[in-house]
Formats: structure tokens, C-alpha cells, sequence
């Protein structure tokens, strides 16, 4: 049974926890929650406990024979902190240690899973920023909070992620999936566009926006930065990136462009339309009496993959993917070159096919000969085979001091 260290902080999001320790325990691991004297006034002892099935106390002094403050990290193949406040942040990086969450910290060598939630400006601050980029430096995953309705009437980012996501990212780090992207931004775009025909109807396609999602779930995990551009998806948004909604090609266009600007590396896991209405409908294209259809003028949608690959800058990772539902590798081959992209994932597509399925069938193509494909897998592990394929691609770090 695997042991994890669940630690929450004093926010109004600690009662999110609970629901987390519930999907922690149901999954059959042992979960030691480890609260702050402050996170006792939203969630109380007797709840931690009875939920866990264990003692939940914020002092090393008590069972000092048993010395837990060092004990507990030890034995702890897990530390989740959620909610995590810039408080409990900062004593972390900078090594403090005054009661037993942060000597359980300062004592633990297993993977340890951050999830911030704080107001915007908190998470904002300089202060908060260097702190969080000091303890991704010594390889803790914290994950971008969620933007949304936090305390009172405020909006902003720096709003709790769902348990379901904080769970899905902290099952990784459990698996041992290290944070390789950690200092890295990534750009991912996800889902099928739409373009319209009236103000009622579209053209648009079967894509589900799995794969994309899994894409911008496993690279947070990895420690990424990650831009997920979502055109027409309705999934929850994976925890930790910044969402960017898109209706159209010209709209997936602009946002995925912008986000590239400063990306290490950019993966075109969407479904763009070629094609658009050469026109639309001002009101709804009605049938005649005749019962005669319509013709529908057709134009031409930009190649977005093919203009990131143009702009690429030196050392930036490209991904593109091949949808085919014939002579799939001949078309991904001549796809390949003309959009100068590192990578192209090819995959057989069609009704029942791949669309909306959990799992994918895909063979990976670069442009410096490689060819592997893969067997059946599910779409967050087509996912960790893409990223390990783009971080042999990318130029080593600098670190601060100039090494590499």
C-alpha cells in the first residue's frame, strides 16, 4: 500500500481536499493528512481523521517518541500539498521548517506535487514567482492554479484546480514521471474547429480533443508551462494550464501564433477545417419550395502547422499531426516537409475510429529519418511517448550560472 503524505494549508479551497483524500484512499493508498494549525480553522481534526483513518495533527511535539516530523517524510512516497498558500510555498524553498508539514517537507525525498491557491495578486507577486520557480528548479511539480471565482466576489487565476485533476497529475509523479519539461512553455492545440455557415449551422469535424488534452495533462505533469488552445472541446480544462477557447481556424490561428511566440515547443494536436464558407448567412439558409439545396461557395483555411513552421526559430520544436483515412504515411510524409515541422504524428481516422476513443493507434515520423510505431495505447501514454520524442529534440537548458 503506497504511502502519501497529504498536506493542506490554511485557504477557503481546504475543504476541496477532502475530496481528494477520498480519491486517494478509494484508490487503495495509505494517506497521512498532515494539515497547518490554520488549516484546522475551514476543515477540523476529526474530519482529517475520520476520513483518512489515521491521527491528523499539526505539531512535532506530539508522539515525540515516534520523532514524526522526520518519520513521516521519510516514509512517504508522496507529498501532495492542497491547497498550498505563498506562505507554505515560500517556507518551502527557502528551507523553513516550524511546524510538521514543513519539517515533513524539508525531510522527504519522494516526489512532492504542489497546487497553489491564492489570489491573483499573491500569485503574482515577485516574491511568489521566485519561489515557485526555485522549487521547479529542484524538481517539484506545482501546478498553475485555475482561473475562476475565488474568495468573495474576486475572478481571477489562483483558484484551487479540481480534485479529479490535482489526483490524475499526482498518480503520475507517484509512477515516477519526472518534471523533464520543468522551465519549458509548451503550446498545444486541442479539439475541431467550426466554421460557419449561418448563424445556426457549421462545417466542422468528428475531433474529440482528447489526445490534446492528454497532451497538455502529461506535459504539466512533466513540469511544463503549458498554453492549451481548445477549439470546440467539452472536457474540464486539465489543471495547471492556461486555457485559451477558440471557435474558428482564424481564431485557433491567432491564439496558437501568439502563444508560440516565446514556446520551446509547439504541438498541433487539432483538427483546423481546410475549408470555410466563402461566405455566411446573415439568417438561417432555409429550404425551398423547390426543395433545391444550396450551393455552398468553399474557400481555402490558412495551414497554421505550415506558418509555425515557417517562423519556427532556432532550437523551437515543431509537432504535427496527420489525421488520414487512406495512404496514411505517403500523405504524412509529403505533410512532414511542406510544413517543416520536427515531428508528425500519424494516425487512421474515421468513424469509430480514433475520434472520442480513450486510446490511439499512432506511428511517430521525424524529419531526421526516425519512424517508430506505436501499438495500441491509451492517449496520456501516446502522450509521454510524444514529449520523449520533443525533448531529445530540444537544446539543453541554461541554467542561471551559464552551465548547461
Amino acid at each position: 500500500m503506497t504511502e502519501v503524505v497529504l498536506g493542506v494549508c490554511g485557504g477557503i479551497a481546504a475543504y476541496k481536499a477532502c475530496e481528494l483524500l477520498r480519491l486517494f484512499t478509494e484508490s487503495g493508498h495509505a494517506v497521512r493528512v498532515v494539515p497547518t494549525a490554520s488549516a484546522l480553522k475551514f476543515v477540523g481534526a476529526p474530519t482529517w481523521a475520520a476520513l483518512s483513518g489515521r491521527p491528523a495533527t499539526t505539531e512535532v511535539w506530539d508522539d515525540a517518541h515516534e520523532v514524526p516530523h522526520v518519520r513521516i517524510g521519510r516514509q512517504a512516497e508522496l507529498v501532495v500539498v492542497a491547497p498550498a498558500t505563498a506562505d507554505l510555498l515560500a517556507k518551502a524553498a527557502h528551507g523553513l521548517a516550524d511546524d510538521l508539514l514543513t519539517n515533513t517537507l524539508l525531510t522527504a525525498t519522494c516526489p512532492v506535487v504542489y497546487a497553489p491557491a491564492m489570489h491573483t495578486e499573491m500569485w503574482e507577486n515577485p516574491a511568489t514567482v521566485a519561489n515557485v520557480a526555485l522549487l521547479r528548479s529542484r524538481g517539484a511539480v506545482v501546478i498553475e492554479p485555475a482561473v475562476g471565482r475565488l474568495t468573495g466576489a474576486d475572478t481571477g487565476k489562483g483558484r484551487l484546480p479540481e480534485p479529479e485533476e490535482i489526483f490524475t497529475i499526482a498518480r503520475r509523479a507517484l509512477r515516477g514521471v519526472r518534471p523533464d519539461l520543468a522551465g519549458r512553455h509548451v503550446v498545444v492545440s486541442a479539439g475541431g474547429t467550426r466554421e460557419p455557415l449561418d448563424p445556426v449551422r457549421f462545417l466542422g469535424n468528428r475531433s474529440s480533443g482528447k489526445q490534446g488534452y492528454a497532451l497538455a495533462r502529461t506535459a504539466v505533469a512533466r513540469g511544463a508551462r503549458v498554453t492549451l488552445v481548445a477549439a470546440n472541446v467539452a472536457l474540464p480544462a486539465p489543471a495547471g494550464a492556461d486555457l485559451v477557447e477558440v471557435g474558428t481556424t482564424e481564431e485557433l490561428r491567432k491564439a496558437v501564433l501568439e502563444a508560440a511566440a516565446d514556446a520551446d515547443a509547439v504541438v498541433m494536436a487539432a483538427a483546423p477545417a481546410d475549408f470555410r464558407p466563402a461566405t455566411v448567412a446573415e439568417r438561417k439558409i432555409k429550404k425551398s419550395d423547390s426543395g433545391t439545396a444550396p450551393t455552398i461557395e468553399l474557400v481555402t483555411n490558412p495551414d497554421i502547422a505550415a506558418e509555425l513552421g515557417a517562423a519556427k526559430r532556432p532550437g523551437q520544436v515543431l509537432v504535427a499531426f496527420a489525421a488520414e483515412t487512406h495512404d496514411a504515411l505517403e500523405n504524412a510524409r509529403a505533410k512532414l516537409v511542406k510544413k517543416r515541422a520536427d515531428l508528425i504524428i500519424v494516425n487512421e481516422v474515421g468513424v469509430d475510429r480514433v475520434f472520442g476513443a480513450e486510446s490511439n493507434t499512432v506511428t511517430l515520423v521525424g524529419a531526421d529519418g526516425t519512424h517508430v510505431d506505436f501499438g495500441e495505447l491509451p492517449k496520456d501514454d501516446v502522450s509521454d511517448a510524444i514529449w520523449d520524442a520533443v525533448l531529445t529534440r530540444l537544446p539543453p537548458q541554461v541554467a542561471h550560472d551559464g552551465t548547461a
